[in-house]
């Protein structure tokens, strides 16, 4: 890709989120389903015409590179909100104020995700076998994620909180969106900030699982931070707009766990073709393991997504119409509350 077109985009990328952050500080609130749709609908729109300049500008190899890491990027956003709906729910976070917390989470996210982009570009440069790690490691993340029990609420009440809860004072009452308030003319921290650290607990721990899968598609960084970027720029609205729908997509979990196990099993076929370990094949690439391209990958991880998405309604319809209701008359009572 040209340098002027690498520079500009994350230019006006930055400028963007920047405008995001002063709208949210500004503004304090909880957007309309119609507000957070056209939201939604401009940066989805934006990410698909910087896919199409990638296209014009570079190649179709680039422009499908893109497209599948931010697609992928987009499945585990989505993954990460329903923690993040968790930890809105464990530490009752006024909805007026989730925005601010929504916005916070995001711009720790790109921070961690920009350092290990970093550290991953570095390691694959130095250490090609590091695909062989990063292939276990997503191939036991998909596992994880597809055994995982729907009660679980990682990452609010880790120990490292409950430590914290123990060592200092916090109020039991929020004071809008700020970290310490007065009481009784002694300055203590409020609740808020256990909910800015369960934010960035839960941040590390998807930051560890997205940067390994995106570098299985591409191993450009300026393609895998862009699509990052994409991801999570209109995460917050997204979070207002699907609403009680969150918690219906129950099959979204195994097709996350789809994408992550199949970009496993590319990263090691990959591992595999470009082998230089000693042990394995004599220190020489293994001639059958094949490399699965760019527009096979796509093609995957859109039909998972897809499968998992139509699944989960179908279902939720279903267990709706069990309880006497409609599922749209049930996602607009849990918005509501």
């Amino acid at each position: 890709m040209p340098l002027w077109f690498e520079v500009g985009s994350l230019v006006v990328l930055s400028l963007i989120l920047l405008g995001d952050l002063l709208l949210v500080y500004k503004r304090p609130h909880v957007p309309s389903m119609r507000e957070a749709s056209l939201w939604v609908a401009f940066y989805v729109g934006l990410a698909l015409i910087f896919a199409l300049l990638m296209l014009v500008l570079g190649d179709a190899e680039n422009a499908g590179q893109f497209l599948a890491g931010w697609l992928t990027e987009y499945s585990l956003s989505i993954d990460n909100l329903f923690v993040f709906v968790i930890i809105m729910a464990r530490f009752s976070v006024p909805r007026k104020y989730q925005q601010e917390v929504l916005m916070v989470g995001i711009i720790i996210a790109l921070v961690l995700r920009g350092i290990f982009i970093l550290l991953g570009a570095q390691l694959i440069e130095n250490f090609s076998w590091i695909f062989y790690i990063f292939g276990a490691f997503l191939l036991y993340t998909a596992i994880k994620q597809a055994l995982a029990k729907e009660d679980e609420d990682e990452g609010t009440e880790n120990g490292f909180i409950r430590l914290l809860r123990r060592r200092i004072s916090i109020s039991s009452e929020y004071d809008g969106s700020k970290i310490r308030t007065l009481v009784d003319g002694k300055k203590i921290f409020t609740p808020m900030l256990i909910v800015f650290l369960a934010i960035g607990t839960t941040d590390l721990i998807f930051a560890l699982d997205s940067i390994p899968a995106i570098f299985g598609i591409t191993q450009s960084p300026f393609i895998v931070f862009t699509a990052n970027v994409f991801a999570l720029m209109g995460l917050r609205q997204l979070y207002f707009l699907l609403g009680g729908l969150l918690e219906r997509l129950e099959y979204l979990k195994y097709g996350i766990a789809v994408i992550l196990a199949f970009i496993g099993v590319k990263l090691v076929l990959h591992a595999l073709h470009t082998n230089e370990l000693p042990f394995i094949n004599g220190g020489e690439g293994v001639a059958w393991a094949p490399e699965i391209g760019t527009w096979t990958s796509l093609g995957v991880i859109i039909g998972s997504m897809a499968v998992a998405t139509i699944a989960s309604l179908i279902k939720a319809r279903y267990d709706a119409h069990k309880r006497g209701h409609t599922l749209a008359e049930e996602i607009s009572d849990k918005v509501e509350s």
